[in-house]
C-alpha cells in the first residue's frame, strides 16, 4: 500500500512506524505527515495520541472528527516548508463535490518525550 503523505514511499517505509510508535517520531513534519495519513486511514486513536494535552478534541469531538474524516476523499498533502518547530502545508480533499484546500502553518512542541500537534500559527 502507498504512503497516502507520500505516494513514492509505501505505508510500511514511512508512517506505518509513526502510527505503532509514536516515540519513533522524530521531527514535526514526520509527525505531521503521520497526521494526515492518520486522517486519510481515519486512525482517530493515533490523532488523539499525536494532538497536545492542552488542546486535544473532547470524545464528542473526536466522535465528530472520525465521521468527518470517513466523509472526505483525501487527495494529496502538499508540505510548503518546515522549520524547527512548524510545518506549513497544504491537504487538498473532495467534500460535497467539491475540491477544498486546507492550508495551515501548524506549531508542535514535544510533550512526554515525543512531538505532538499544538495548534494552528
Amino acid at each position: 500500500m502507498k504512503c497516502p503523505c507520500n505516494p513514492s514511499k509505501l505505508y510500511k517505509d514511512c508512517c506505518k512506524k509513526a502510527h505503532q510508535d509514536i516515540n519513533s517520531v522524530t521531527t514535526p513534519e514526520i509527525l505531521m505527515r503521520s497526521r494526515y495519513s492518520a486522517f486519510v486511514m481515519a486512525n482517530i486513536d493515533y490523532l488523539q495520541k499525536s494532538h497536545h494535552s492542552s488542546t486535544r478534541p473532547s470524545n464528542y469531538e473526536k466522535k465528530e472528527i472520525l465521521a468527518w474524516t470517513k466523509s472526505v476523499e483525501w487527495l494529496k498533502l502538499n508540505v510548503l516548508q518546515s522549520t524547527e518547530n512548524t510545518v506549513e502545508f497544504k491537504a487538498f480533499f473532495y467534500e460535497n463535490s467539491s475540491l477544498n484546500v486546507i492550508h495551515e502553518n501548524s506549531l508542535f512542541v514535544k510533550e512526554n518525550d515525543h512531538w505532538v500537534y499544538k495548534s494552528a500559527l
